[in-house]
């Protein structure tokens, strides 16, 4: 009887999930109930899927308001009515346009108009499909209205938002938050009423006693409609179907498509090569995966076609089909990728394919994507819903309930008593708790594209972002439930450090050749990149430079590709927090240690010593260790992964696992173990044939830092790094032989520049220095370089607050003239001349000169105008300090003082904060030494406690030295951060100016 019925997607207004909503139905004795959400489907597909639980006929179709003024609601009567819906909301949502007062002649969608809307409409006359929705309140004026004798068009319409008044408080809650006023404030035109609850079905037909065809007539209306979506796990595939004009034309061009790529890829196409690719083309076509493949193949050679880098991986990296369509650079034959990994008959999704480019060229990949299959609207972005985190709630709760930003800041941080709150700062964390985890608004997943067969709104409506392309109003989980798999295009800047490093280097030595950066094999066997990898000096390479993985590679010895490839799955945290790390890394160094693996485990995972380090390890060990089918490994797999959401076959098979290994002999303890370290994996390991892909990057990353340091670090830079900041990448570059400039106007760009071993800090290093006066800048030096302050000033107009960060970055060092006289020049011109930034001087003024003392700059000075400006000095740092370091330990020395308690003074660079098995906080810091050698500490949490970190600076450590796999470490027992020297600028006994004369 209910046909405007809301879930918590009617979003800032409604309460209930999908389910709730079904079981507040069920509960009232209701078998067909309709979700329409207000301006919104993002529900739609799940309340459909769900709906059979409930034994409960689902419906769907959407509440249409303006600024919440309900103008009226649609329910579709079929699939086709469900597109028309989503047609019509996605062209207003796009175009950010008011609802018409009348809704569009539609074909398969019913249209109830409110009663009390009709009287400001003046409508009348109704088509077969419209219908006037009467409310109970609406009864008595119904009977004098002329509406009343429309008897076949009057329905029951009645809102359901809430189930209790708990439901409405949050609704009120979310109304205020959304509207961004006080809860005080909240007009009662952005509200939905109490009453807008389920009633019993008795309690309605008592109310509507005297006209009892207008529940005849709702009735029929909810009778008329059905949507059927196939949820089953024999879905069939909803992807685009293919690319030719059959499905028989699109294998016969993937076969086609290997086979040309098989004396591409291998020297001798053994039989081994030929049945692997025999076996995964019949399956990939039996699994209808054919198109899925060619399309990400048109993707691949688009990007070529424009020069474009990429790095293909997941576990579709697994797939000698992948490999020959060079989707991947992994070759599977020569790392024995495990089939099973990739597809199996049980598998129901496809394989992953996670793409990367660098990310200037994803925008444009993207454009294509749509451009090439989004043309009858097959094409959108996925969707992912962005909820309510308790601190943000608590932040938006106190701001509607007008708490003071202090005591917002407060509850927010956690840290307070609860005892001593009021009751509002009560009221606040509670109703924070009610939100946690709801619906806040629809926001854009990080990579993925949907290809559909139908048009995109089959399935839902589409918003429109900033980005520019339409997104679906539903998640990754519920379009794979649907058939939908998502194409993963990810932006990436170690692409773009590649990329831009081979032009740097093509144009800073244009003697040299480079290889085919494409083909790396040769670089796995090149003993100067090994020796480079195994020596961690990796700083600015594509996955290898993190503190974490910089320990990781000196504590294994990695110096090959294998090996590497395994440090890529092992730093994750499934693989280190289980233990398994370590085991790998005593195995690894102990051919004794390797005994202790199980025998089975050993035969099934012979190259990582019997230890689990790759996701396919789990259904290698499940399959071949449990004795489960590959259907239940792959439901641990999934389980692993995250994606995989229904916990009950998961347990199932948990239980399956240990039945199995129990009748098979084994002991409940070795049993548990392997079991435990299956669990810890949770979507925390990656496919080994991601992890070569990684791998591959890694490897060519290196190549160019290794034979072309400089250039490749200034690639770096413009790339905006990677896991540190900036200055840590120019003191690398220092280190391997550059000299380091600070911006110059004659001779930077906007970007940091390389010429010879002089790399010439880029303007958009400057804080504060607009992007317009950059490009002015550089627009007047195409017709020569500055020859003097009025020569700048009188080609780039610019204020004196823009002159002033040029000056004292000593950007006009090249006309020897110093940076305190140029000030003094400048700020007297500026006061004497009006300067219009936006209009060059015709004429040259002739301006007075001055007779200026000679002025003293000291390396002090100029530090701390750097550091200003560029958040960092070019100097040494420790020049910085109030006193000098009481001593010169540094990390080289570290070896002599094994388990000694030592002093020694480091720059921080990063820190990593993490906790313990027992919840406590810990760190693992990264420092500079006085050398710029990196040194690293552990902090444990009674030093984390008691000497936490208080930001960026030099730290005066006490610790104790610890090695472990020759990886040396301080652990922490006292630290402080010494203070810098006071700032010469402003300190008058430190620096007399002297006032200048006129001539």
């Amino acid at each position: 009887m209910f046909l405007n019925n809301h879930s918590y997607y009617s979003l800032r207004y409604g309460t209930m999930a999908e389910q709730e909503l079904l079981a507040l139905a069920k509960d009232n004795g209701c078998n067909i109930l309709p979700l329409t959400d207000i301006n919104n489907t993002s529900g739609c597909l799940n309340f459909i899927r769900r709906a059979p639980e409930y034994d409960i006929k689902p419906i769907v179709g959407i509440d249409f308001r303006n600024n919440n003024k309900q103008c009226y609601v649609c329910l579709a009567i079929n699939n086709e009515g469900f597109l028309e819906l989503n047609n019509f909301l996605s062209r207003h949502l796009h175009a950010e346009l008011p609802f018409p007062d009348e809704a569009p002649q539609f074909q398969y969608t019913i249209t109830i108009y409110p009663f009390k809307r009709l009287k400001a409409l003046n409508k009348t006359t109704f088509l077969e499909s419209e219908y006037i929705g009467v409310g109970l309140d609406d009864i008595n004026q119904l009977k004098f209205s002329k509406l009343n004798t429309l008897k076949d068009k009057l329905v029951f319409l009645h809102t359901v938002s809430f189930r209790h008044q708990k439901d409405f408080n949050i609704h009120r809650l979310l109304r205020a938050i959304d509207t961004n006023v006080l809860l005080s404030k909240l007009p009662k035109e952005q509200q939905g009423n109490l009453s807008d609850k389920m009633i019993a079905l008795s309690e309605v037909e008592l109310e509507l006693a005297e006209v009892p065809h207008i529940l005849k007539n709702t009735q029929k209306v909810l009778e008329c409609c059905t949507i059927q979506f196939d949820f089953s796990s024999t879905r069939k595939n909803q992807n685009l179907s293919k690319l030719y004009d059959s499905k028989e034309q699109d294998f016969e061009a993937l076969k086609s498509l290997c086979n040309k790529g098989l004396p591409k890829r291998y020297d001798d196409v053994s039989e081994t090569i030929k049945r692997r690719l025999d076996k995964e083309l019949n399956l990939i076509k039996k699994q209808d995966y054919v198109s899925f493949f060619l399309i990400n193949w048109k993707i691949i050679q688009y990007a070529k076609s424009k020069g474009y880098y990429y790095v293909g991986r997941g576990s579709g990296a697994n797939s000698i089909v992948a490999y020959l369509l060079e989707i991947t650079d992994v070759d599977p034959i020569e790392l024995d990728l495990y089939f099973e990994r990739f597809m199996n008959l049980y598998r129901t999704t496809p394989p992953d394919f996670d793409i990367d480019f660098s990310t200037w060229d994803r925008e444009d990949i993207t454009h294509f994507i749509f451009e090439t299959f989004g043309a009858n609207g097959q094409a959108a972005l996925l969707g992912a819903y962005v909820t309510f985190k308790h601190s943000g709630a608590v932040r938006e709760l106190g701001k509607v309930f007008g708490l003071p930003k202090y005591e917002i800041d407060k509850l927010s941080s956690g840290k307070f008593n609860y005892n001593q709150l009021d009751e509002l700062s009560r009221l606040v964390l509670r109703y924070a708790k009610y939100l946690d985890g709801r619906p806040n608004y629809i926001s854009i997943h990080a990579a993925g594209i949907l290809i559909s067969e139908k048009p995109i709104h089959y399935f839902s409506a589409t918003n429109m972002p900033p980005k520019g392309f339409p997104t679906v109003q539903f998640d990754m989980h519920i379009a794979e439930d649907v058939g939908l798999y998502k194409f993963d295009i990810l932006g990436q800047r170690g692409l773009g450090k590649i990329k831009d490093a081979i032009a740097i280097i093509k144009e800073n030595k244009p003697e040299v050749t480079l290889p085919n950066i494409h083909n790396a094999k040769p670089f796995f066997v090149d003993e100067r990149i090994n020796a480079m990898i195994e020596q961690a000096e990796c700083i600015g390479c594509f996955y290898v430079e993190s503190p974490a993985m910089r320990m990781l590679l000196k504590k294994i010895g990695v110096n090959d590709y294998l090996t590497l490839v395994a440090a890529s799955s092992i730093i994750r945290p499934g693989v280190a927090k289980s233990g398994m790390m370590r085991e790998y890394i005593l195995r690894h160094k102990n051919p004794e240690r390797r005994k202790l693996a199980h025998p089975v485990l050993w035969d099934i995972m012979p190259d990582t010593y019997g230890v689990m380090v790759y996701q396919e390890d789990v259904i290698k060990v499940a399959h071949h260790y449990a004795g489960l089918d590959l259907g239940e490994a792959d439901v641990l797999r999934r389980g692993m992964s995250g994606k995989y959401r229904s916990r009950e076959e998961f347990l199932a098979v948990k239980e399956k696992f240990i039945s199995n290994c129990r009748k098979r002999g084994e002991e409940d303890a070795v049993i548990f173990e392997v079991w435990r370290q299956i669990e810890s994996f949770a979507g925390y390991a990656f496919a080994k044939g991601h992890s070569a892909s990684y791998a591959v990057e890694s490897y060519q990353s290196l190549f160019l830092k290794c034979y072309h340091p400089l250039e490749y670090m200034v690639a770096t830079v413009n790339n905006g790094g990677g896991f540190y900041r900036t200055e840590l990448y120019l003191h690398e570059a220092k280190k391997l032989g550059g000299v380091l400039h600070a911006p110059c106007v004659n001779k930077s760009n906007i970007e940091t520049i390389i010429r010879g071993v002089d790399i010439y800090l880029g303007f958009q290093h400057l804080q504060g220095f607009e992007k317009r006066n950059m490009l002015a800048l550089l627009q007047a030096r195409v017709y020569g370089k500055f020859t003097s302050l009025n020569n700048f000033m009188e080609r780039v107009p610019m204020s004196i607050e823009q002159l002033d960060i040029l000056i004292r970055v000593d950007a006009f060092r090249s006309l020897k003239k110093d940076k305190r006289t140029l000030l003094w020049e400048a700020y007297y011109k500026c006061n004497h001349i009006v300067v219009d930034e936006l209009q060059p001087q015709l004429f040259t003024l002739g301006t007075k000169e001055f007779t200026l003392p000679e002025f003293t700059i000291t390396n002090l000075e100029t530090a701390f105008d750097e550091l200003e400006l560029l958040n960092f000095t070019l100097h040494n740092v420790f020049l910085l300090l109030e006193k000098s370091p009481t001593n010169k330990l540094i990390t080289r020395d570290l070896k002599y003082y094994k388990n000694k308690i030592i002093t020694i003074y480091g720059y921080l660079i990063t820190a990593k904060n993490t906790r313990t098995h027992k919840g406590d906080r810990m760190h693992f810091g990264t420092f500079l030494d006085q050398e710029g050698q990196w040194l690293d500490t552990v902090h444990f949490p009674p030093v984390a406690k008691r000497y936490p970190f208080r930001g960026k600076g030099i730290y005066r450590i006490t610790g104790k030295v610890v090695e472990e796999f020759n990886f040396l470490s301080v652990e922490v027992i006292k630290q402080e951060r010494m203070p810098y020297v006071s700032d010469p600028r402003f300190d008058m006994t430190y620096n007399r100016k002297e006032t200048p004369q006129m001539t």
